[in-house]
């Protein structure tokens, strides 16, 4: 009998080698926005420390949020013959994903992306190998689809995931879409954004996805909504994140924290991984909105963007004590 599958996340794997910077400097715009890193060119750059961190990228680091909090949860997503991809398949088991549906690509390198980090906050040197993806056939279908980051050549796939959408309409889509995808537009991933049940982006990304320089958080989840996905969750940063579904507008606060963070990298996939899985567990979306910034919470007190991710139990103690203000709130 085939397993049954509540969280199936599709997206690329990686290796983020965190590069600690000692020498650096920030320069802001008058709003302390666009912000650039700045070292010395054509200079040796100290570093403190190097972190390797296997097994992550946006599809991975939701499958072990799902698991954690959980869910039944499978990866799909596509390594090389290397060692790289040997440590992760390891990794994945470590942590308790189901790695049937992960492809070894003879010849290939796995992901291994270079994270400048300095203070809290990550600069990221990202590099997508090219794979053959395809859906593997006689897959159980799975009760929600997370898809997120993949490579530039994906396009194919992506009209194949619709298709299965199509073809399975029981399924529900959360889509986070990575670079590549938001650079290929939603016309062209218009089938995509038409099957998404729940959609994830931060402000900036709402802009150029809408090619828009709207400021108004209702107007740019109204306009998300208008492409397709029935609820849109757009974070802003220290703002919180912001939630339409069609009939009504939410405003969800950060989750206080309890010291300073440490690494934002994974901040957003927590969010939006822990959020999709609190609907699964048959959360109103309220409720998952209460969820999702204690598992980004926890996760920037840690190096990487798995170690901090919470268990259910514990997530529900936070939430337990949270401060009176810590609620989502109808604008």
């Amino acid at each position: 009998m085939k397993k049954e599958i509540d969280f199936l996340a599709i997206g690329d794997i990686v290796t983020d080698a965190f590069i600690k910077l000692q020498d650096a400097e920030v320069s802001c715009d008058v709003n302390d926005d666009l912000c650039k890193i700045c070292m010395n060119f054509g200079d040796k750059i100290p570093y403190e420390e190097v972190y390797e961190i296997k097994a992550v990228g946006n599809s991975p680091n939701a499958g072990v949020s799902a698991h954690r909090l959980g869910l039944s949860s499978v990866l799909l997503a596509d390594i090389g013959d290397d060692r790289n991809g040997d440590d992760c398949l390891e990794t994945l088991k470590t942590e308790g994903i189901d790695t049937e549906y992960i492809r070894v690509h003879a010849g290939k390198k796995t992901n291994y992306h270079y994270v400048l980090w300095y203070k809290a906050e990550r600069t990221i040197l990202v590099k997508h190998t090219e794979f053959d993806y395809h859906l593997p056939e006689n897959m159980p279908v799975p009760k929600w689809i997370y898809l997120s980051s993949m490579a530039e050549n994906s396009l194919p796939y992506h009209r194949q995931i619709a298709q299965y959408l199509a073809d399975n309409p029981t399924v529900k889509l959360a889509f986070q879409p990575g670079t590549f995808q938001i650079k290929l537009g939603a016309d062209t991933l218009k089938d995509i954004y038409t099957h998404t049940e729940l959609f994830f982006c931060n402000v900036e990304e709402s802009k150029r996805i809408l090619k828009t320089e709207e400021v108004d958080i209702k107007a740019l989840l109204s306009a998300m909504c208008e492409l397709g996905p029935r609820t849109v969750i757009i974070t802003d940063g220290p703002k919180g994140a912001y939630a339409y579904d069609g009939t009504d507008y939410w405003h969800m606060p950060m989750y206080p924290d309890p010291k300073p963070p440490v690494d934002r990298t994974g901040a957003g996939d927590s969010f939006a991984s822990t959020v999709t899985s609190a609907l699964a567990l048959g959360k109103s979306l309220p409720e998952a909105l209460s969820w999702g910034p204690i598992n980004s919470m926890s996760v920037v007190q840690y190096v990487g963007a798995q170690e901090g991710l919470l268990s259910r139990e514990k997530l529900e103690a936070y939430l337990a004590t949270a401060p009176d203000d810590y609620k989502p709130t109808q604008l």
